[in-house]
């Protein structure tokens, strides 16, 4: 059965441990698939991610021709076991002008990029259409970097957005390219096509050009925000290098992303490292913790301390391979002593000590710890995770800058502006700049949370509902996007979930396993 299109997520009430496994990587999924087609022969990849994005992708490479096996993974729901035969660079099927051949790609802007470059190796007319939100985001620099290498691209509202239309190395269409595409056309010393592309708007505009450049003969150079250094075309790159072109299989890490979702929710299920942990609230936190000693601060409280924190939820087989720049989050939010992140346990005594156990509400306070805001950046230090950054950092000592968030604007929803209102909406001070958010300490509350068909938007806000009581979700059913047992891993008993009550958020009901898969 569906999941309702309004549920409930009941706050955790005590320490859990847990080890869960998350689908794979979504962004290693989609390149995978496109290099597997490109590839000589028959290659087999393992734990690939199986959602509606890459779902999409698989239907695309299907349609054009491609001979494409999926079969069940016995470790993890949402993965499957894709084998492709590869084609050595030769696109099998294509349309006509007439009739051309219709790729529909949904919402996933990997598969609405990397699709692009790779049907300019067909021999045909390709059209590629998404849905709404879709025919929004930005292509414009992928579709003049496309031009510049001689093929013909056209955007049928103008825009240069989708859907449009793309004309193929060998098609006849090509052969009356645009005076645009026929100024633009440069080559190598060595023959190969070359053109520019910008990743300003897009990091998969070079990506979609890379994965191809090899079978198209291109030379591509990347320009643009933080070009050399770009964590998802260092992704491609690093990839390209170790994929088994000739055949063979390649194994797909589990997604990064993903896993920030239960880091972060295991920042409310810690327990200290003490022996016969006794339950304590101090701050209304859901954790055990051991009481190491007491003393009274100048108002005359008797407060309590703790130390020696240990995370009890993990994520199982976290990415190593540096591919995932969101691999980065399980040590960005530690509560054991991370360079990038000070939640504070250590400063937590100072602060009750000097300003009660009410100090987040002691107006004083904010000259204490408010002056440095501790500052993630979008470009350098997280990747889709910044967003569960973003709705967890009410609840730390310091304000939270998060910079360079212009990207989160043209994506599934335009993200910045929807991380605000939802905040904003449970009680958290937010001040949106430009394209920076910064977050206060804040006392949240419960509320109706509109997640804007955006997976990530409903899974970070499920994270804080474990914590924050009244939490419910509008359209929850929008993370088959990436993750489609997402609440099933969230409410499944430790330690493969977290245990986490789940209710209908119309009846009150709680939700069995079966009614929390998002279809």
């Amino acid at each position: 059965m569906p999941l309702p299109d309004l549920i409930e997520i009941v706050p955790l009430t005590g320490p859990v441990r847990a080890e869960i496994t998350v689908p794979g990587s979504k962004s290693i999924t989609n390149r995978a698939l496109v290099l597997a087609a490109l590839a000589d022969g028959e290659v087999t990849l393992e734990g690939a991610l199986w959602s509606e994005d890459t779902q999409v992708m698989v239907d695309c490479l299907q349609r054009l021709g491609f001979d494409v096996r999926v079969e069940l993974d016995a470790n993890e729901f949402c993965n499957r076991t894709i084998t492709v035969r590869g084609r050595g660079g030769e696109i099998p099927n294509a349309g006509t002008e007439g009739k051309p051949l219709e790729l529909f790609v949904g919402n996933a802007g990997t598969a609405a990029r990397f699709l692009a470059a790779m049907v300019c190796l067909g021999r045909g007319v390709y059209r590629l259409s998404g849905v709404p939100r879709m025919h929004e985001r930005p292509q414009a620099a992928l579709f003049k970097s496309l031009r510049e290498l001689g093929y013909r691209v056209e955007a049928e509202n103008g825009n240069d957005k989708l859907p449009a239309r793309i004309s193929g190395s060998r098609s006849r269409g090509n052969e009356t390219q645009t005076k645009e595409s026929q100024s633009l056309l440069t080559s190598t010393p060595t023959g190969k096509r070359k053109a520019c592309v910008s990743i300003e708007a897009s990091s998969q505009f070079a990506s979609a050009l890379l994965l191809c450049a090899e079978r198209g003969g291109w030379e591509i150079e990347v320009v643009g925000e933080n070009a050399e250094e770009s964590p998802y075309v260092a992704m491609t790159t690093e990839m390209m290098k170790v994929f088994p072109k000739h055949g063979g299989k390649f194994q797909i890490e589990p997604d990064a992303s993903s896993g920030s979702y239960f880091w972060a929710s295991g920042r409310f299920c810690m327990q200290s490292k003490q022996t016969n942990p006794s339950p304590h609230d101090l701050h209304q936190e859901a954790a055990a913790r051991e009481i190491i000693g007491t003393e009274l601060n100048p108002d005359g409280e008797t407060l309590t301390f703790t130390e020696e924190w240990e995370l009890t939820v993990r994520v199982a087989h976290w990415p190593t391979s540096g591919w995932q720049i969101d691999a980065n989050f399980s040590d960005a939010l530690s509560p054991l002593g991370s360079s990038a992140v000070e939640f504070g346990f250590e400063s937590e005594k100072t602060m009750s000590h000097n300003y009660g156990l009410n100090w987040r509400d002691n107006p004083d306070v904010s000259g204490d710890f408010g002056a440095e805001p501790i500052i993630f950046s979008r470009k350098e230090d997280l990747g889709d995770s910044i967003m569960t950054a973003i709705v967890f950092a009410p609840f730390g000592l310091k304000p939270f800058r998060f910079t360079d968030l212009g990207r989160l604007r043209v994506q599934e929803c335009e993200r910045v502006v929807a991380l605000r209102t939802e905040l904003t909406k449970c009680g958290a001070k937010v001040i949106e700049t430009g394209d920076t958010l910064e977050v206060f300490p804040s006392e949240l509350h419960g509320a109706e949370i509109e997640t804007y068909n955006d997976h990530r938007m409903a899974m970070c806000f499920a994270v804080l509902g474990l914590k924050v009581p009244g939490i419910k979700l509008r359209d929850p059913s929008c993370v088959k996007k990436t993750f489609p047992n997402f609440f099933q891993k969230l409410a499944a008993a430790p330690p493969h979930g977290l245990g986490a009550k789940i209710l209908d958020g119309h009846t009150g009901r709680e939700l069995t396993h079966d009614k929390l898969f998002a279809e």
